[in-house]
């Protein structure tokens, strides 16, 4: 066993507990509370309550849920008791949190027999630490002493180690965290080397998460702050290259929060985060990230600005989808164009469609084999105060596939046109947020509307209406999940095939003037080149 050293002792009296560095804080979940766990009913993943009983049963699995089984297995759920305790002197609830982690330890030794393999996974693991070092300040025995030390022991392990990505940071916060507790500067040495070279992998110099979803930006903001208080707590200096970085995703997650206050729902990331951590104002209202983001809008402050998302860069990985070249669509205070979205981490059908190009707004080559983790570049940009045009191209299906986009402001509108080369036909795919509801179609015209506001979308190959589009509601691919275990019915406008596509999506009219000649496109005023840039 790794030695530990000499552990306070627990409080002697209950109307006098000190309130402590490891119990204090936001690491706790917003359900359930200490009463909750008290009654024996725990909600986890925003799923129903489960009761516990008095006997737990660590095996439970009530809804077949891998979230709900990591939360369940991390503690932290009785960690509120130890913070109740701490904030109301009331042994009870010490009491009980004793009891629980002592039954817990006790039925899921590490490499036993009967003992379910997710609960000692790098996350459960990491996560765990905290609510058993709450309680370590409160409760000086030798079975959570020595379970604090297996746990160390893993955390240290390189092989189990999540170098670039979230994980490893919440392993580092853990490892940290145990030797700081117990004076091993070996375990907090080699969680500070490690934690530097995660963020630089995790985190690029411009601010943006490597995760290739933007909602994960607030979690590792709000776990590096975390690392960054414990360093210093434990006489450490904070490296620069963290400092920084943290301080640069504060613009990344302004420029992906989209006017009504949500984060863009873009790889793993559902449509009702909020981001709630101050980032200020970013001094440009456009900004391209290397990572593989562009993000846009009118004006910053203001609900009724466009905002507008596109896609690119390195291949899938971590939270990202296939949905490279895709693009999202806001005007008017409300969603157009949306991601088919996050359902859940669940090992099914539906969730490996949810990865796939078909659930995003990307064109496909037809008759060619798609190549999963294509990465894609943007190769060249246009900037102006009220008009942004951009071009990117990859590979994925084998020839090059090409999209510009344009978005103009003030007249919204937003115009992409996609083609192949080698002469091949191209598709694409437009998934219009659900509260959208198909007016009419035909002649390449697609109206969609939610009461008196409506949207047109036109599609026209070189100055002629390309014609054909197909709308799906359910079925195969009209689906989105904005939220978590969601799944709802939405329409998609599929397009016909052609050689060049343009696809120009009008918010705010059902009947917008259209003339098209000599290259030039105008649409109620606004004119462009039909090549956009």
């Amino acid at each position: 066993m790794l030695a530990l050293g000499a552990l306070t002792s627990p409080a002697a009296h209950a109307d006098k507990v000190t309130r402590t560095a490891e119990c204090q804080g936001d690491w706790l979940p917003g359900t359930p509370t200490a009463d909750d766990v008290m009654r024996g009913e725990i909600s986890l993943v925003g799923l129903p309550d489960f009761k516990l009983g008095k006997k737990i049963n660590w095996g439970a699995s009530p809804y077949g849920n891998r979230s709900w089984e990591f939360v369940f297995q991390s503690l932290r759920w009785m960690g509120t008791l130890v913070v109740a305790y701490e904030n109301s002197g009331e042994r009870r609830y010490l009491d009980r949190a004793t009891e629980i982690t002592k039954d817990w330890v006790a039925n899921n030794k590490y490499g036993a027999r009967g003992t379910k393999p997710y609960v000692w996974k790098d996350h459960p693991v990491s996560l765990r630490t905290q609510p058993l070092l709450c309680l370590s300040k409160h409760v000086n025995e030798s079975w959570l002493k020595d379970s604090l030390a297996t746990h160390a022991g893993l955390l240290s392990d390189p092989r189990l180690y999540k170098k670039g990505h979230n994980h490893g940071i919440d392993q580092d916060i853990a490892l940290m965290g145990i030797g700081c507790r117990y004076g091993r500067k070996d375990w907090a040495n080699l969680a500070s080397k490690r934690l530097t070279g995660t963020v630089k992998l995790d985190v690029d110099s411009q601010g943006a998460l490597m995760e290739q979803a933007p909602r994960y930006a607030v979690y590792v903001y709000g776990r590096l702050q975390v690392a960054m208080t414990n360093m210093k707590s434990c006489g450490r200096k904070v490296p620069g290259d963290i400092a920084e970085r943290t301080e640069a995703m504060k613009d990344f997650v302004a420029h992906s929060t989209m006017p009504n206050g949500y984060m863009v729902p873009i790889g793993d990331g559902s449509a009702e985060v909020e981001p709630k951590m101050e980032t200020g104002t970013p001094k440009q209202e456009v900004k391209t990230y290397r990572a593989g983001y562009v993000f846009g809008r009118t004006a910053f402050g203001k609900p009724e600005s466009a905002f507008y998302s596109i896609r690119f860069g390195p291949g899938m990985k971590f939270h990202g989808h296939e949905d490279h070249l895709g693009v999202t669509y806001y005007a008017q205070g409300r969603d157009i164009l949306v991601d088919g979205g996050f359902h859940s981490y669940e090992k099914s059908a539906y969730r490996h469609w949810t990865l796939s190009p078909e659930a995003h707004n990307v064109p496909t080559v037809v008759g060619a084999r798609f190549k999963p983790r294509t990465a894609s570049k943007l190769v060249k940009t246009d900037y102006g105060k009220d008009r942004q045009a951009f071009k990117l191209t990859d590979q994925a299906y084998g020839v090059s596939r090409t999209r510009s986009v344009l978005v103009n402001h003030g007249e919204d509108l937003m115009a992409v046109l996609d083609t192949a080369s080698g002469g091949k036909k191209i598709k694409n795919v437009w998934r219009f947020d659900p509260s959208l509801k198909v007016v009419s179609n035909g002649g390449g015209k697609v109206v969609l509307g939610d009461g008196k506001f409506k949207v047109t979308m036109l599609q026209l190959t070189s100055c002629s209406k390309a014609g054909g589009q197909k709308v799906e509601r359910g079925g195969k691919l009209g689906w989105v999940s904005p939220t978590y275990l969601s799944k709802k019915p939405t329409n998609v406008v599929l397009s016909p095939a052609a050689k060049s596509l343009l696809t120009v999506i009008v918010p705010g009219t059902d009947s917008p003037k259209v003339s098209c000649a000599g290259g030039k496109l105008t649409v109620d005023g606004t004119t462009f080149s039909t090549n956009l840039l």
